[in-house]
């Protein structure tokens, strides 16, 4: 399809403009110490788990460490998970997730094709399981790089863009909801430069 040509086209491009980037990131994450890269598994398309990668933002131990820090979760609904001055991230690791740089090694992950440039963000293992029926609709597509709420657009607006972290669990799930029924190759397009 038009959208999987896309797919490969910009994750191929985006890998080899970006290469430059990624061994200046890998160099100050390994200064760090600890590997560079942090595969999790997700959920993906019709539910079926997939190793997402990322550039590791946090300490080793983050997951562990997240048992103990659920109390302190800012989203309400307790499915996805927000902390300020979450003590599990690095000195790297702020830059790199204000930036969202972390987040290009999924051009892999696209590449692949387990994920796309656009589609909504694939959950964890821990956010699925406390998901309702209703919410699994965010597997009918491939999951995303980016999304409507990641760019924090809300009501539809055509230079819209806001804040992503105001937006909680079932918004996303409406916005992610609202893309899978009106994807267009122009607005993958639209969202990818927003």
């Amino acid at each position: 399809t038009l959208k999987r040509i896309i797919d490969i086209l910009g994750s191929c491009f985006g890998i080899i403009l970006l290469s430059p980037l990624f061994l200046i990131i890998l160099l100050l994450i390994k200064k760090d110490g600890g590997p560079a890269f942090f595969p999790q598994i997700r959920i993906g398309l019709h539910g079926h788990k997939f190793k997402m990668l990322k550039f590791r933002s946090m300490c080793t131990d983050a997951e562990e460490k997240l048992k103990e820090l659920l109390k302190f979760n800012e989203k309400s609904e307790g499915i996805t998970f927000k902390m300020k001055d979450d003590p599990r991230i690095t000195s790297t690791g702020k830059f790199i997730r204000k930036t969202s740089i972390d987040e290009l090694p999924q051009l892999w992950n696209v590449l692949t094709g387990d994920m796309s440039l656009v589609g909504p963000r694939p959950p964890t293992v821990r956010e699925v399981e406390m998901y309702e029926q209703e919410d699994r609709r965010r597997f009918a597509i491939k999951p995303g790089i980016t999304c409507l709420w990641q760019v924090g657009e809300r009501t539809g607006g055509l230079w819209e863009i806001g804040d992503r972290n105001a937006i909680d669990f079932k918004e996303q799930v409406a916005l992610d909801v609202r893309y899978i029924q009106s994807q267009t190759f122009w607005k993958d397009l639209w969202i990818l430069m927003k």
